[in-house]
């Protein structure tokens, strides 16, 4: 991300010395207040390259290069630019796109190739009574990583070596946002797989039991069986939902309700669940299936094998800027080594989703924010975590 911030800086740094003087006369916007005419210019170039970004932000497409690059040809304020991605044309602004529109891939390819900027003349198009003809084009390549994905062509009647310096830093750049939308989408998959993994996690062991809990009901009691069939589709569709990373505490008690009847519908009166909810937090939004993985594993490995009756509590309180939750259990507990392979998500751990859990709010919210465990054995288990009441980017 340094390197990125980096390319960024130097890009509107140097934008700003090799199109100020241009971008002072084009807008006529100078005012004495705003300092400069340097300072003038960079304003000016900051705020094209604000106008860019956000499209910019979406990779290398049609629709957001065509958003973006006309703020990119004011910035460099040649006759005209285009952006390919090697193969097609994706956005053209300016002059000269019936004559030159379908060759500007061809101008691209040498690009493509050597991932080194190159500057072509001899194009000779336009016949302006009022101006100069297109006779250049100086193409820059646009890079993720170490590949070579597109290019960026800023299309003039004459370069000159300041023009060419501003196109390459525009290009790396840009370059830099579309990186940025790779680590976008990255981040997005990532956290895509990791609730496809805690799916899968859950998925097998708990469809099991709870086909087998509504089967014997079939016979005997056919209206509890309705029941539980009806609360078994809620929660797997609840489960199994594609929208959003997010979820409420509301909505992740509702799904965790419909579990604990499924597994009450097993275990009988040796399940006892306590719930204590401050009303004030069931808003505050959280990742989606953080906290009923900590619920099962409560009942799968704290009472499952317990002689006797078992306690659940739920507690999510209300303290201040956050939200304090924890989920215990007086069952059979465990030893340290093992909470430590459960956080840690090693192989041959049978904890549902803990490490997943812990690395997912640690992603999110920041390392302070991972799972606090504190059992022995024979002592029970209590797993607690805290979620901002309020955080950027998160919202069921």
């Amino acid at each position: 991300m340094g390197d990125l911030t980096g390319a960024l800086t130097l890009a509107i740094a140097a934008a700003a010395v090799a199109v100020g003087v241009f971008g002072l006369r084009r807008f006529n916007v100078w005012r004495p207040d705003l300092g400069t005419s340097a300072d003038q210019a960079s304003f000016e170039t900051l705020h094209l390259a604000s106008l860019a970004a956000p499209s910019l932000r979406g990779g290398l497409t049609q629709a957001g290069t065509s958003r973006a690059i006309k703020p990119l040809r004011t910035l460099l304020g040649s006759t005209a630019v285009a952006i390919t991605d090697g193969q097609r044309l994706l956005a053209w602004d300016g002059e000269g796109q019936d004559e030159l529109g379908e060759h500007a891939v061809a101008h691209a390819q040498s690009v493509m190739d050597s991932g080194r900027s190159q500057v072509l003349d001899g194009l000779g198009v336009g016949d302006h009574p009022a101006g100069e003809p297109i006779r250049e084009v100086v193409v820059t390549p646009l890079v993720s990583g170490t590949t070579v994905i597109g290019t960026l062509a800023a299309y003039v009647s004459s370069s000159s070596a300041g023009l060419i310096r501003a196109v390459d830093e525009v290009g790396s750049w840009v370059s830099g946002q579309l990186e940025l939308a790779e680590l976008d989408a990255t981040r997005t998959r990532v956290a895509e797989a990791e609730v496809r993994a805690l799916r899968a996690q859950i998925s097998p062991h708990f469809i099991y039991n709870s086909l087998n809990a509504i089967a014997s009901f079939v016979r005997t009691d056919p209206d509890r069986a309705r029941e539980l069939l009806l609360e078994f589709a809620d929660f797997t569709r609840y489960t199994f939902r594609r929208s959003g990373d997010f979820t409420t505490l509301a909505d992740e008690l509702r799904a965790i309700n419909g579990y604990l009847l499924l597994e009450r519908a097993r275990f009988g009166e040796r399940l006892n669940v306590t719930l204590r909810v401050a009303p004030e937090v069931l808003a505050v939004s959280m990742p989606f299936l953080c906290l009923q993985p900590l619920v099962e594993n409560a009942v799968r490995h704290g009472l499952e094998t317990k002689d006797g009756q078992g306690t659940v509590t739920i507690l999510a309180e209300d303290a201040g800027a956050h939200c304090l939750i924890s989920v215990e259990d007086d069952g059979v507990g465990m030893a340290p080594e093992r909470v430590r392979e459960a956080l840690s998500g090693e192989p041959g751990s049978d904890h549902v989703g803990l490490g997943n859990v812990d690395e997912r709010l640690r992603t999110i919210f920041g390392d302070e924010y991972g799972l606090t465990v504190a059992t022995a054995p024979g002592a029970g288990t209590k797993v607690s975590f805290n979620v901002p009441k309020f955080q950027p980017g998160v919202h069921a």
